[in-house]
């Protein structure tokens, strides 16, 4: 399987990059971003671009693929409704759709969040909810994946830096909360797992919650 990955310097995408560079399953990885994810391998090769709102240039390169993990994402806080939507709905689409006409069999995996609803009352929800449903309506098998709380492991830390303070107070909390409700945290590895598994696999089932992404990490 041939993965496209974008947002492979992120918490998740590094997550995912590592589960695709070590899946026997992958041959190539072609981690698009706009800087290096620093990691070197003999599948992977990296394209990095200073605008990703336009990708007609690259067309060529990312051609022929037969997954795409979307990893790329921000959080919501301090910003305006119309900031968020740029960087997560309007820069999602001006990926997604140049790839469902270069891919049309492609998978495309998509990182959303617990609780996403297009219809709701917080401005993450509605934003994330909007870009879930034009996922779903492009003419590729889309595959929106939520979320919730997320342990780092193998060394991954966030680029958030109160992120990072908080993930290091809570790591055995979280060790913790993962032994009594399992399906209230994932890991990045787990996380990354799971995705490759919709990836590889598919299914019917085209949104998936925290207990599917906990179930589907686990299966062989």
């Amino acid at each position: 399987m041939r993965v496209l990955l974008f947002g492979g310097t992120g918490m998740v995408g590094q997550g995912a990059l590592l589960a695709s560079l070590r899946d026997p399953g992958v041959s190539e990885v072609l981690a698009v971003g706009r800087a290096s994810t620093g990691r070197s391998h003999a599948k992977l090769t990296e394209l990095v671009r200073a605008d990703l709102y336009d990708v007609s240039d690259a067309a060529e390169r990312l051609a022929g693929f037969d997954a795409c993990l979307f990893c790329l994402g921000v959080s919501s806080a301090g910003m305006s409704e119309a900031d968020y939507r740029r960087v997560t709905y309007d820069l999602t689409l001006a990926v997604a759709e140049p790839l469902a006409r270069l891919n049309p069999a492609m998978r495309f995996v998509y990182v959303s969040g617990a609780g996403t609803n297009a219809g709701g009352r917080v401005m993450w929800q509605r934003v994330k909810g909007a870009t879930e449903n034009a996922l779903l309506a492009l003419p590729f098998e889309g595959y929106m994946i939520r979320p919730g709380i997320i342990q780092p492991r193998d060394g991954i830390r966030s680029k958030t830096r109160l992120y990072r303070a908080l993930y290091t107070i809570m790591t055995p909390v979280l060790s913790g909360l993962r032994a009594i409700a399992p399906n209230a945290v994932t890991t990045t590895d787990a996380l990354g797992r799971a995705m490759l598994a919709v990836a590889e696999r598919g299914g019917e089932q085209r949104v998936l919650e925290m207990s599917d992404i906990n179930r589907l990490s686990r299966e062989p």
